[in-house]
């Protein structure tokens, strides 16, 4: 799609609405009778945006993505819109009225600080991609607390605005972007924006950013949205408990936030009756030492996220599985053991080991012994090579 503009029309809109439920195996057909009657553009166009409009369903919801617009980028690249709504209630939090959204894309934070109350600057250097935010804002009625404008970030004065948030472009021509000064624009640039915000500013990185990487005046969350690690986000500014310095971990729906709190490394100890898995968003913000403090347990290794216990504790912060057995790795003896227990349904998750877990399933499992299930972990224990049988603890 390179012009928004015929979408938008009685006809476009009319169209859209015709085919918001095709299913992309009867598109030829579809798009064969619908040319009968509409130019073949724009029928082209409306079955693009169809097929967009559904993928953007579980970043957006049903509701919202049939009355939005996107781009293949947009829909791909926008934040989740639970995550958005996080980040404009700490906003809204810290006293925050209005927000220059700098590289603001296809408008999905601009309209989550919108339905928070927050004035919203969008500003975005692409025509197509401010066009879609433009007719975002309009779709969902926003259009009074959203104003677009096209144009390059860093030639925009911000000034009347009390906060700034900036998500640069972190994929180029060969993908991802790992290196934060090579974010279009670079975070060196983004950061001084954010100093320069007279209440507050976030800005949205990628959640691999090396600690050592975070200035020292800005607080670190990490962001994992129904247990998949999202973002993370540098926030500058006065107005919470937190502040410079600290590092936090969120975990959505909820929220649910981990704090800090300083800790050395746990103890390596060896395994008890209960493993635990960290979320991702507790690993990536250096907070298993948190968890485990408060779990009573260590570590299995030095160097592995797993924390160990002897006794369950619930906690929204890692997955519990109760372990049955701890062996040496050896792929023989967990043939024997799958085949003896009647397992039907293997799950294998690794940390620390060099074994794929496709080609372990189907070394152990070619075929299901019964009904039983069972998760190994492939992992290391001081040091060498384990293997630990279990199940999740209901």
């Amino acid at each position: 799609m390179n012009d928004l503009a015929p979408l938008l029309t009685p006809e476009g809109r009319a169209l859209l609405d015709e085919v918001r439920d095709t299913d992309p195996a009867h598109e030829l057909a579809v798009a064969t009778r619908l040319r009968r009657e509409h130019p073949a553009e724009l029928v082209s166009a409306a079955l693009g945006q169809a097929r967009l409009r559904q993928r953007a369903v579980a970043k957006f919801g049903a509701e919202d993505a049939r009355r939005m617009f996107f781009t293949p980028n947009g829909v791909e690249q926008s934040t989740r819109a639970g995550v958005a709504a996080h980040r404009a209630r700490r906003f809204g939090e810290r006293g925050v009225t209005s927000v220059a959204d700098l590289c603001c894309g296809i408008g999905g934070d601009a309209i989550a600080l919108a339905r928070a109350g927050i004035r919203v600057l969008a500003v975005d250097r692409d025509p197509l991609t401010a066009a879609v935010a433009r007719a975002n804002a309009e779709a969902l009625g926003l259009a009074d607390l959203i104003e677009v404008r096209e144009a390059d970030v860093t030639e925009v004065d911000t000034a009347a605005c009390d906060a700034v948030f900036v998500d640069p472009a972190r994929r180029g021509g060969r993908g991802r972007i790992f290196d934060p000064e090579a974010y279009s624009p670079p975070l060196s640039w983004a950061v001084g924006a954010a100093r320069a915000a007279s209440r507050a500013a976030a800005l949205k990185v990628a959640p691999g950013i090396p600690h050592e990487a975070v200035p020292e005046d800005a607080e670190a969350e990490w962001i994992s949205d129904g247990g998949d690690v999202k973002e993370a986000v540098l926030w500058f500014g006065t107005g919470e408990a937190t502040g410079p310095g600290a590092v936090r971990a969120t975990l959505l729906p909820g929220p649910r936030t981990l704090l800090s709190r300083g800790l050395p490394d746990p103890a390596v100890r060896p395994p008890g009756r209960y493993l635990y898995e960290p979320d991702g968003a507790v690993i990536r913000a250096h907070l298993v030492a948190e968890v485990a403090q408060d779990l009573g347990g260590g570590l299995i290794d030095a160097t592995i996220a797993y924390v160990t216990a002897d006794e369950h504790r619930p906690t929204p912060y890692a997955t519990a599985y109760e372990i049955t057995d701890h062996l040496p790795f050896n792929v023989k003896k967990l043939k024997a053991l799958l085949r003896e227990r009647r397992v039907g349904t293997l799950t294998v998750k690794k940390r620390g080991s060099a074994v794929e877990p496709e080609e372990l399933r189907r070394k152990v499992l070619p075929k299901p012994h019964g009904t039983g299930s069972v998760t190994v972990f492939l992992t290391r224990v001081d040091g060498a090579p384990t293997m630990l049988l279990g199940h999740p603890v209901r």
